[in-house]
């Protein structure tokens, strides 16, 4: 299975990022959509969309947490991340920091694909390809410049 994963995309969603997800089977988004054609854009690509509200987001019918099975594996989508890590699940992704993150915590592994508009810690813009295949997963950051 392979997932489109990207976050924090502030009312921008540049036309090299529709490009890439047209390869998907999914696309996951972690929050800060800001505004909802970003939305209709994702969904116009083809592959379901799943997205969970961020701090910006003033759409309150998006959910803060969903959580989804994929591949034998629990997955957590949220926008800010916990403070420490879920007992029910093997993998939490998550948006808001604006840098990608790839860290395992207590067994949970920790992921973000960074942010599409406004990269921080002079990481470069980015989203991410999740590919998950028998319980096993590839995590693989793509830079937008």
């Amino acid at each position: 299975m392979s997932i489109f994963v990207l976050a924090d995309t502030h009312n921008k969603l540049p036309q090299s990022i529709v490009d890439l997800a047209r390869e998907a089977e999914e696309i996951w988004h972690l929050g800060d959509v800001c505004a909802e054609r970003i939305l209709d854009e994702l969904r116009t690509i083809g592959p379901r969309v799943t997205l969970v509200r961020g701090n910006c987001d003033s759409n309150y019918d998006w959910p803060l947490v969903v959580d989804l099975a994929r591949g034998g594996l629990k997955f957590r989508l949220q926008h800010i991340p916990p403070d420490k890590p879920p007992d029910d699940v093997d993998v939490v992704l998550h948006g808001h920091t604006h840098v990608p993150r790839n860290e395992k915590r207590a067994g949970v592994l920790f992921l973000n694909p960074g942010c599409v508009t406004r990269p921080n810690r002079g990481s470069p813009p980015s989203v991410a390809w999740l590919k998950i295949d028998n319980g096993k997963i590839d995590w693989r950051l793509v830079p937008l410049r």
